[in-house]
């Protein structure tokens, strides 16, 4: 991070922190690229994806609403709050209904010869709208969840039976996502995506580096991003939004956790334009400078979209972000930053500042003051995390109750 941005104390930390991005990108990026460099992902139709529903940051409704994997603000500094990490029941999918189920698909011919195998994990013991789930396939998604079946007896093991209907539960979300091809456009793609770079805080180029060092290329990701979009909505849909929390529950939630909503120490997270100015500028470069400043914060103040004003506009190289600079000690900020954005409230932005490198226009994003954030100021992170706890149960309850009952589901064991 250059020292021109706000912040010469914040430079050497950002450089540390730029040069841990290869293994940050592989261990988090998570959301979207699932499998080969997820950490948190939206992947929900993989073995242990509905792990989902107790990471409280991971909102369909916020990533289905505006196909971005923005994250909700921590509850504490750390963002790690104990109750954060709880995890909901895995769902599955039930075998049977008291309604008649659709008849069964013809199957269908394949020219492929089949894998060699032996003939017991090459058995079917079960079947979704005609299609064959082998005991192999069960075997090997239990051991991806750690929890390996080592009987090939189904029949008399409760634990295969377990697994064979979570696998069933698995295929059937996989037949719903489909519902949702046509409802996710490359604007929302495009959205989702910007938006993890800026969370790695990084170039298109360096994101397009880092992607091409992990072996994905970007059509690739594209895929995949379109995929948890589309899963994303439907669990907004089918899931979350059937989950009622009651206000009083809120409440109850807030008082039992206050040391989850208790900052203790000051932080700013801003944004900024900058419009560079050599050393020992002219009179007419400053003129200049600052007739532009002023034209961009005018905008601004219209509602023009801060972000895509530094994608414009910005000499810093923050532009790539949006201008996003992320969060700071008071401390760590310029003086002359810090006396103009203090007085700010959180979406407010300054009107331009003069410093050795140049004018600056900077929105406060955010404002931590140390004590107990208000309920209404947390009130709705506190529901989605309650929607969240709940939403496990939800989604058994939608699979077993619904769509078991919309396919032809049969064990054979």
């Amino acid at each position: 991070m250059q020292n021109r941005r706000l912040s010469p104390r914040g430079a050497a930390r950002r450089a540390r922190a730029r040069s841990d991005v290869a293994m940050a990108l592989m261990a988090s990026l998570g959301i979207v690229l699932a499998g080969a460099v997820s950490g948190c992902s939206l992947d929900l139709l993989k073995p242990g994806a509905f792990d989902m529903f107790k990471q409280p940051a991971a909102s369909s409704t916020a990533t289905a609403s505006s196909a971005t994997a923005s994250s909700r603000p921590a509850l504490s500094e750390t963002g790690n709050a104990p109750w954060a990490a709880k995890a909901a029941p895995t769902p599955a999918a039930a075998t049977q209904s008291d309604e008649t189920p659709p008849p069964p698909p013809a199957p269908v011919a394949s020219d492929e010869p089949p894998e060699p195998s032996t003939p017991a994990l090459d058995r079917v013991v079960a079947s979704v709208d005609g299609e064959p789930i082998t005991m192999r396939e069960v075997k090997d998604f239990a051991a991806q969840r750690g929890q390996p079946i080592e009987t090939d007896d189904f029949a008399s093991s409760d634990a295969a039976k377990v697994v064979v209907k979570e696998l069933i539960g698995e295929k059937l979300l996989e037949q719903e996502v489909k519902k949702y091809d046509d409802k996710v456009d490359d604007a929302q793609i495009d959205k989702y995506i910007q938006q993890l770079r800026q969370d790695k805080h990084m170039s298109d180029v360096e994101f397009r580096a880092q992607l091409q060092a992990s072996g994905i290329s970007y059509d690739d990701l594209r895929k995949r991003a379109r995929l948890d979009i589309e899963k994303a909505m439907m669990i907004d849909q089918e899931v979350r939004a059937k989950v009622d929390v009651p206000d009083a529950d809120i409440k109850a939630f807030y008082d039992a956790h206050k040391e989850d909503f208790t900052i203790t120490k000051e932080r700013l997270k801003l944004a900024q334009i900058l419009i560079e100015l050599p050393p020992n500028p002219t009179a007419a470069q400053v003129s200049a400078a600052q007739k532009k400043a002023d034209m961009i914060r005018a905008r601004a103040a219209k509602g023009d979209d801060f972000g895509d004003l530094a994608r414009v506009y910005s000499d810093d190289e923050s532009k790539s972000n949006g201008g996003e600079l992320g969060w700071f000690a008071p401390s760590d900020v310029m003086d002359q930053i810090l006396a103009a954005v203090r007085p700010l409230k959180p979406g407010e932005i300054s009107a331009p500042i003069r410093t050795s490198h140049g004018i600056h226009i900077v929105k406060l994003e955010e404002h931590q003051v140390p004590g107990v954030q208000p309920l209404a100021d947390v009130k709705t992170l506190i529901r989605a995390h309650l929607v969240d706890e709940q939403s496990g149960a939800q989604l058994q309850k939608w699979v077993d109750s619904d769509l078991v009952k919309q396919h032809y589901v049969e064990t054979m064991y």
